[in-house]
């Protein structure tokens, strides 16, 4: 994979920033909900020294809707909105189905047309990519999380997340 490509899908933060933090993520995994704040705190805290990429990552076997809710933020992000679905997917990953989807498209003032069903598969090809990305490059799970091109192992907690960054900066 290019790295154009693996650190600028779905950013949050400076497009120029220094560091790109690259996080594979699966919408209806209560990990990624739990860094979200965490990786979105890091980037808003940084003085445009972080960006953070997302690249989709769904774990079909144990979480039935992860796909459905990648294809409805796919098809946000086509509107301008892959953040405030992001946002909402996360706020609310017991509730994936179809009709929630629709109705936080709704809520986000979006065309609701391609968020669910077969038009939402036209975002399929997007998901797949971000997937075998990920899997070809070691992602087993969610979050998997890459500072700077370099996979983290870390904790994802925001202080060790800053100090991490700032090795990276200083190097």
């Amino acid at each position: 994979m290019d790295d154009a490509e693996f650190a600028t899908r779905h950013t949050y933060g400076a497009a120029e920033a220094p560091v790109a933090v690259v996080e594979f993520g699966d919408f209806e995994c209560p990990y990624c909900a739990a860094a979200a704040p965490i990786l979105r705190a890091l980037v808003d805290t940084s003085d445009n020294q972080i960006r953070l990429v997302f690249r989709h990552f769904p774990l079909f076997q144990p979480h039935p809707y992860a796909l459905t809710a990648a294809l409805a933020a796919e098809s946000a992000g086509e509107q301008g909105a892959f953040w405030p679905m992001h946002g909402k997917l996360y706020a609310h990953q017991d509730h994936l189905r179809d009709v929630d989807l629709v109705r936080y498209a709704e809520e986000l003032d979006l065309d609701t047309a391609s968020i669910v069903g077969p038009a939402a598969q036209r975002f399929g090809d997007a998901v797949e990519r971000d997937y075998a990305a990920g899997a070809a490059i070691g992602v087993h799970g969610t979050p998997t999380v890459f500072l700077g091109g370099t996979p983290y192992t870390g904790r994802l907690e925001l202080g060790v997340l800053r100090a991490e960054v700032g090795r990276l900066l200083r190097s």
